[in-house]
């Protein structure tokens, strides 16, 4: 482990910075010309993709000694944290791993960070922690969360990981900050997670239908621009809902045809058709032993209200996003690149990575 930092240096530590979200961050604060240590699982073959100027720490959030190695640092280095490290999932029930990370991780992350006295942190946490509005109202953030009040298992760890945040802020007066992205789309995913996967299933013809419902995704390299900014500008115990406007289903099937050149699909299942595909998707799933896509959490999270009010990260983070369809553009031309998908009839595509 390098601890060569100069005395009146800032190390940014990264959980996560594997994932599209994590990697996206450490090149943002590379960009800047900052010190960038990631956290990186053993034997994690996405190592290989974080940039090369990030000083990489082999260890897991629920280890507590590869934290101590993690936050080392010589001198009167301060320190800023930015716990991305999660697992998602879609299945909506108990899962002691994801727990366990989600749960105790944060826990391990905020008792180093306290025993380190670090500067600042910044803790990624989701909407998915945030109890559901009706629809026709805006959801807004809040200041304390139950996880009893949310729907699907990641929410609830994610909503009692962010309240163990907001509790040492006011127990111990750490300095944090929470922000709570919707979906996370762009390019360079290697976990092809739930964006990345729609869009090849569209392209390899394996979605004859769609559902009523939206989608609510912001591109990770605008999600790290905020983050970054975080860190300088976000107050203390204060959250920050990094949302985008939400484009129905219907509106992402020509999207995708429009700039992949597949027949659009045009057959939308009403809400409650949707509801029992998901219920025996959840079947199949336990008889196969195969994780299913479309399960009943799956679909809650298309056809629940996606409106979020992200005006207070605009108003104190400076928040902006790109436009969906720029998102959209990049992801396709990177799956293209990847040989993931293949665009037919030559459709014109864009890239716009500014």
């Amino acid at each position: 482990m390098d601890n060569q930092h100069d005395r009146s240096d800032t190390l940014y530590l990264v959980t996560g910075v594997a994932g599209n979200l994590g990697s996206s961050v450490a090149a943002r604060l590379l960009e800047e010309g900052k010190s960038v240590r990631g956290l990186v699982l053993n034997g994690d073959p996405a190592a290989a993709r974080v940039p090369k100027e990030v000083e990489i720490c082999f260890g897991d959030v629920t280890d507590k000694d590869s934290l101590a190695r993690f936050f080392a640092a010589e001198g009167n280095v301060e320190r800023v944290v930015i716990h991305c490290a999660a697992i998602v999932t879609v299945n909506p029930g108990f899962n002691q791993k994801v727990y366990d990370v989600n749960v105790d991780g944060t826990r391990n992350i905020l008792d180093a960070c306290l025993t380190h006295g670090v500067k600042k942190l910044v803790y990624v946490s989701s909407t998915g922690a945030i109890p559901e509005l009706p629809h026709g109202q805006a959801i807004t953030e809040i200041e304390h969360l139950d996880p009893e009040a949310v729907v699907g298992f990641y929410g609830k760890t994610k909503a009692m990981a962010t309240q163990a945040v907001i509790d040492a802020v006011r127990t111990w007066d750490l300095d944090a900050s929470i922000v709570y992205p919707t979906g996370i789309c762009g390019p360079d995913d290697y976990a092809f997670g739930p964006v990345a996967g729609f869009i090849m299933e569209y392209c390899a013809g394996k979605m004859p239908c769609g559902m009523e419902g939206s989608f609510n995704a912001v591109d990770a390299r605008d999600l790290a621009e905020a983050i970054v900014t975080c860190c300088e500008k976000g107050g203390k115990g204060e959250g920050y809902i990094l949302g985008n406007a939400c484009v129905t289903m219907p509106q992402m099937f020509r999207l995708l045809s429009a700039l992949t050149g597949t027949k659009e699909v045009k057959m939308i299942l009403p809400a409650g058709a949707a509801r029992l595909f998901g219920k025996l998707s959840d079947v199949s799933e336990k008889i196969t032993g195969k994780p299913a896509r479309m399960t009943s959490f799956a679909v809650y999270n298309l056809i629940r209200n996606n409106v979020f009010d992200c005006s207070k990260a605009k108003r104190e983070l400076g928040y902006h996003t790109r436009p969906f369809e720029d998102a959209i553009a990049d992801t396709i031309d990177w799956l293209v690149r990847e040989n993931k998908i293949s665009c037919a009839g030559n459709a014109p595509r864009q890239s716009r990575t500014a």
